[in-house]
């Protein structure tokens, strides 16, 4: 059983004192210091820049060089041929918010403090972005990165979290407002405006597969490539660490004018849910007809070929900035997305193909181009993975094991399991190289919208043998067969739920209770124990 998440060398005292400063105190040292000893180490020049580009709700399966024939990904696949591409690669949250702060932070969603999407990363977490900035690494986010600030703007220096530089979507649509946008003619039929759950389904997931109201160059995502093009050409010093954050391919399926018409919406067969499915299925998915099924899944293609062709310009822009050769390139989507899969056309749930989600590595020198990797691998392991890459320090914290062993062809394995969790539903999943356990508490009414018309079910155990089941159609945990490896996946799962919870359950507690009480989100148990103590003080 794996209960160790940690693998790193270890660092001399003065590094790890440095971590003590806290993300605020090496932001500090950073500023005073940096230019100075940058201006100092005669091997900066050797170090990596880092290029992390982020597909949002981009599925694996939505992939040419991940075995899809019918999508046009040209530009990841030409990445992918070059690098190392990751089969078993898995979020650790199936929602923006967590997924993105947890791997930024190296940590588990309930250690950072981050499970639900409306949650802020704290001004205590240090990120890839402080560790990279304390050694002297040129900093920018450009794009989609859910950092949920309580305030507007990026005055303080904490709320960039590390980054230097910061463009983010309401100061990208700004800036595109302020330089002046081509008029759209009335008779182009486009998106109305995004209201989820207020709109039925059909609409909000563009069924009727039209594109955005605006015109290519216009585009927020254009914005954020040519905010990273611009710095990776010109940064204030190098080496540097750019996060491009896409849009794309999040609902409403977002792409340009130029983009409309390329799929058609009949050549795709909605997937049949499976036996078991019926009583999971959200209420708002129970009226999607079939022909809407398939104009939702012809948006959701171009929008990932828009994508795609924003990562072809992002890495044009790397080639042409003459650093190509000395930069890690890493390709991830926050986490994958369901569609039609399981009748949802979502990803908050435990399902391959909502935790399930890309990823690929260009690491020149070191990855072998064209190679495949069947490890299986969590989203946390990348900060580390970056830091040991960059010849950086690792926080003590960090949850994380490095990839670099896999990506230098040293070995093959990686994890014994993998593991995710879905707070908003108390829900989590633990999988090994051929059994995935998903456990539910069935207690929390959840508040992201996708209820069904059933009363809540209770505690639910769901076990899946992913070799002879990949379509996950089949629960077999009540075979009594399978209990040695159910119970060794709830182990398993107990231990990682564990992580960076600050308290141990009561001794008397069964295993399933402390799981039930570790998988109640930390947001609402704060809530709950700051209200106990009001009433106590009354």
């Amino acid at each position: 059983m794996e209960t160790s998440p940690h693998s790193r060398t270890d660092h001399d005292a003065g590094r790890r004192a440095a971590f003590r400063l806290g993300p605020l105190g090496l932001s500090l040292l950073a500023m005073l210091l940096g230019p100075v000893v940058a201006s100092l180490r005669a091997d900066d020049a050797k170090k990596m820049n880092v290029l992390l580009i982020v597909g949002d709700d981009h599925a694996a399966s939505a992939l040419g060089c991940y075995g899809n024939p019918r999508i046009k990904t040209p530009h990841l696949d030409k990445l992918a041929a070059g690098g190392m591409r990751f089969e078993r690669a898995y979020c650790n949250s199936p929602v923006c918010t967590a997924s993105r702060q947890s791997f930024i932070t190296g940590r588990m969603p309930q250690s950072v403090g981050v499970t639900l999407l409306t949650t802020w990363l704290g001004e205590q977490a240090t990120t890839l972005a402080h560790v990279l900035g304390s050694e002297g690494y040129a900093t920018l986010a450009a794009g989609k990165m859910h950092f949920n600030n309580p305030k507007p703007g990026y005055d303080e220096q904490w709320l960039r979290h590390g980054f230097g530089e910061v463009l983010e979507l309401e100061q990208s649509q700004k800036r595109i407002q302020m330089r002046g946008v081509r008029e759209v003619d009335s008779s182009i039929p486009v998106q109305p405006m995004w209201r989820p759950f207020n709109d039925p389904a059909r609409i909000w997931l563009n069924a009727a597969n039209l594109p955005w109201p605006a015109y290519d160059a216009d585009m927020t995502d254009e914005d954020f490539v040519y905010e990273s093009r611009n710095f990776m050409r010109n940064p204030p010093r190098r080496p540097w660490f750019v996060v491009t954050s896409l849009k794309a391919t999040h609902s409403p399926f977002v792409y340009p004018i130029e983009f409309a018409g390329r799929y058609d919406p009949k050549v795709f067969e909605p997937p049949e849910p499976g036996p078991e499915d019926g009583a999971q299925i959200p209420l708002i998915f129970k009226d999607l007809t079939r022909q809407e099924k398939q104009g939702i899944t012809a948006a959701y293609y171009t929008a990932a070929e828009y994508l795609d062709e924003c990562v072809g310009r992002t890495l044009d822009g790397l080639e042409k900035s003459g650093e190509a050769e000395n930069t890690i390139v890493i390709y991830i989507g926050d986490h994958g997305y369901c569609l039609g899969d399981h009748g949802r056309f979502e990803k908050h749930c435990m399902y391959e193909q909502a935790v399930r989600a890309p990823l690929i590595v260009r690491w020149p020198g070191h990855t072998t181009p064209g190679g495949v990797s069947g490890a299986l691998v969590e989203f946390i392991d990348l900060f580390p993975t970056i830091a040991e890459v960059c010849g950086v320090p690792i926080p003590p914290e960090v949850e994380g094991r490095s990839l670099v062993p896999v990506l230098e062809g040293r070995r093959r394995d990686h994890r014994e399991m993998v593991t995710s969790v879905y707070f908003e539903n108390e829900e989590a999943m633990v999988r090994d190289q051929r059994y995935k356990l998903i456990y539910t508490t069935g207690k929390r009414e959840r508040q992201d919208h996708y209820t069904t018309a059933n009363p809540l079910p209770g505690r639910t155990i769901r076990l899946y043998d992913e070799t002879a089941d990949p379509g996950e159609m089949h629960n077999i945990a009540d075979d009594p067969a399978n209990r040695e490896i159910l119970g060794s996946l709830m182990k398993e799962l107990f231990v990682r739920l564990r992580q960076g919870r600050n308290f141990d359950p009561p001794r008397e507690l069964s295993m399933q209770d402390a799981l039930d009480l570790y998988l109640i989100p930390p947001e609402v148990q704060r809530e709950a124990d700051a209200d106990l103590k009001m009433i106590q003080t009354k």
